[in-house]
Order: structure tokens, then sequence, then C-alpha cells
């Protein structure tokens, strides 16, 4: 039996930190300890435009599918708000999985017609020797972000790489990169979970410390689900891969707004959206991947349920992720600028949960700048909006798919999308245009 480690958390939520963790495994036979993730390989030079081959979506089909473009289109575009992007900084070189942000930000902009980006790279933590130098990972977030909230700030706040070779150092990492964050910016977003048994007891309690200083201050922070679907990624220094079914951290605290993945369909010519189902790619489907990759989801070990997810159907006495969810399929993302070693651009699509994150970073960002303050803690606001009659105007409601997996030879059952909230997407995926205003509204009546 485990020990279960308890104290209260502001809205009801009850930290429980396992001090000896039981967590069921789930057979998996041998194989890598960091399965691939879910980019598309392209060879070195590759030339490849993914809106030609119809596998991606434009920002502004994003934008417009989303509700985000009548907003931009009155002005509220993310001006005077600064977003932090938690990011692990680039070993150079190795292109195009090392590109220099600011060069690729430019070419994006340019294929966009968006203003330049207004960008910053913090560089004080991970002392970085060349910090403009950039993983795909980081071109993805800034170029989401951007495009979603195009006069907003961006604050790249870099750790060192080294901070995930062992849970100490990331939540060291993490708690050093969230409080800066605070300083920079109202919005702090990251794009990784990592499953909640790899973390000790005070480990998590760390985080959670700083996540209620960043509570405090009214600043939002919003981190991806996973891209395991209702597994966790694999714990730090693993030669073996066993999946365990859990959620993971930090999108699993109860004071994060954690964002899922689904898969996208728009009207092409127009942006107008048409429907979404949850994002599960199959084992096979894309090149060299030979597992599955879906949306992270399911319910806390570490945290009970919330107040603000009482009396939601199917969230028992544990924290359910994810919140909100957005497009994630490396078939439907949208399209990103990079470069390859020779400085040639593809436009190839995001993809994966951590593609939602800067997304919903955007939009609170953009939500801030209509309210006329930083709106800081929305979990509260979005499980109110998620049980009201606006509903299904302020979100697109997804109730097809699931986050089973495969992991050749075993698959690992995990949830089914449904009506309203769901373990796989959460109340699914934005209406911007009228969200937005409506998460003001909620919190000066609260």
């Amino acid at each position: 039996m485990s020990r279960l480690v308890s104290r209260k958390s502001r809205h009801g939520a009850s930290v429980v930190a396992l001090a000896c963790a039981a967590i069921v495994l789930v057979a998996c036979g041998g194989g890598s300890a960091s399965p691939k993730s879910v980019s598309v390989p392209l060879p070195a030079g590759a030339v490849t435009d993914c809106l030609t081959t119809a596998t991606c979506y434009s920002p502004h089909q994003i934008r417009t599918a989303y509700g985000i473009q009548p907003l931009l289109d009155r002005g509220i575009d993310g001006h005077g708000e600064t977003v932090v992007l938690v990011e692990l900084a680039a070993r150079p070189p190795a292109p195009p999985a090392r590109t220099d942000i600011n060069q690729d930000l430019a070419r994006f902009d340019s294929i966009n017609d968006l203003p330049p980006a207004r960008i910053q790279v913090v560089n004080s933590l991970a002392n970085s020797a060349s910090p403009q130098v950039a993983n795909v990972e980081e071109v993805e977030d800034t170029e989401i972000l951007h495009a979603v909230a195009p006069a907003a700030s961006i604050r790249v706040v870099l750790i060192a790489d080294a901070a995930e070779a062992d849970s100490s150092n990331l939540i060291n990492a993490l708690s050093a990169a969230f409080s800066l964050g605070m300083s920079q910016g109202s919005v702090v977003s990251l794009s990784g979970s990592f499953g909640e048994h790899c973390f000790t007891a005070a480990e998590v309690s760390q985080l959670h410390t700083t996540l209620e200083a960043a509570e405090t201050r009214r600043v939002t922070v919003i981190s991806s689900s996973g891209d395991f679907g209702a597994i966790s990624k694999p714990c730090f220094g693993a030669t073996v891969f066993s999946p365990v079914k859990e959620v993971g951290l930090p999108d699993a605290d109860p004071l994060v707004l954690g964002v899922g993945g689904t898969s996208l369909t728009v009207d092409r010519t127009t942006g107008t959206y048409v429907s979404e189902t949850a994002w599960n790619t199959p084992p096979g489907i894309l090149q060299q991947i030979d597992h599955s990759s879906a949306s992270g989801g399911g319910f806390s070990h570490l945290f009970v349920r919330p107040s603000y997810q009482d009396g939601i159907a199917g969230i028992g006495p544990s924290r359910g992720v994810p919140d909100v969810a957005a497009d994630a399929s490396p078939f439907t993302g949208m399209a990103l600028a990079v470069s390859d070693g020779d400085r040639k651009y593809y436009e190839t699509p995001a993809s994966g949960t951590s593609a939602g994150a800067p997304l919903w970073a955007g939009i609170i960002a953009l939500a801030d700048q209509d309210a006329g303050r930083n709106l800081g803690f929305v979990n509260p606001e979005i499980y109110q909006i998620g049980k009201s009659a606006y509903y299904d105007k302020a979100f697109h409601d997804v109730k097809v798919g699931n986050n089973t997996v495969t992991f050749p030879p075993h698959t690992i059952t995990g949830y089914q999308a449904e009506p309203g909230w769901d373990p796989v997407t959460g109340w699914g995926t934005p209406n911007a245009q009228v969200l937005v205003p409506l998460l003001a509204v909620l919190q000066d009546g609260s």
C-alpha cells in the first residue's frame, strides 16, 4: 500500500504526494526508453510545402477555425501582453533540428504577412553558448504563439538540456523558469509532460508551491498533456520503456491549464470549422514511428479533484486531465517555417499536444488584453463556462475518438471522447470570439 501525504491547496485541491508509489505497470516488451516524436522526418536539404500537399493548415485557417480571426480584426491581437515560453536550450549545430529562432520567425512572418515578432531569448538560467540556436520545439512554440497573438511580446526562457537528466534537475529548472517567467509576463507556457510516478513527494510539493506563487501573482500557467495517450512519458534515464497508465506533470497540477490534442478538419478555402476528433495516430502511419501517438489524458495519482471539477460527469475523486484541447495531428497542424542546413526553408506541420499549449497561451494573452488586466488562474472560469448554456458557443465539443495506444505488441486501453468534458480532450477546443470576452465577464462576477 502507498503512504499518502496530503495537504490542502487552494480551490479545494488537496495535494497528495506519494511517498511510496503503488503504480500499476502495463507490460510492454522492451524497446527504446524514449519513443520518437510525432514530427514527420524530412531528409536534409529537402524543400517541402505541406500546404501544397494538404497535410497542414495556414495560420489564417487555424485562426478562422478557432474564432481567433474576428478578435484580431477588432484589434485584440495581444498588444501590451507578454507570453513566456519555457524551452530547452539547443545543442548546436545539426540542422534542421537546430535552427536560428530569429531567422525562422522572420521567414514565418514573411510567408504569412505577420508583423515582426517581439522576441527576447532569456539565457540567464541555461547559460547557453548559442542561445539563438533553437530546436524544432522552440520554433513550433514561437511561431504558433506569434500567429495567434501577433502583437504580444515573446520571452523565451531557456533551461539547460541537462534538466531532463533526472527529476530533481527538472523540477529545479521548471521552478526557476516559472519563477523567472512570472517577472517577465502574464502567461507562462510549457510544451512538455512527465509521468507523475517519476517524481518524489518533495519535488511535487516544490513545483506546486511555485504554481501557488503564480496564482497569487495572476499569472496563467499552461502545459501540454503529452503525446502518449493514456500512458506517461518514460522516466528519466529509463533503459526500457514499460508504459505506466497515468497523467503527467506539470499539467496534472490543479493550478495548471492542461491542453490535450485533436485532429481538426476545416474548409481549406475559407478556414471555416468543419469537425474534430480526438487525436490518435496509429503505429506505422508516420515514417519511422512504430507506436501510437495520442492526446495525453486520464486521472491523477497525486492530486484529488479540485473544486472547479466538482459535479463534472466522468470525474471521480481525482484530478482529471486535460482541461482543454487544440489541434495536434501531424496531418492537420499549422504550417511552420523551418530551415535546413543550407538555409532553405520548408513548411512542415506542427504536431503533438505541444502545439496546443502555445495556441492556448496566445488565446489567454488575447483575453488579458480584452479584459484590460491579467486574468491569471482561469481554470474555474473555464469549467464554469463548460457547465453553462454558453458551452456550445465558446467551445467545440469533441465527441469522437479515444486515447488508447499501441506499443507493439501491447495495447493500453485509454478513455473515450464524449459529450462535455472527457479525459482525452477536456472541454474541447476554443471558439475564441465567444470564449475570450466570457472569461473576463465571469471573473468580474466571481
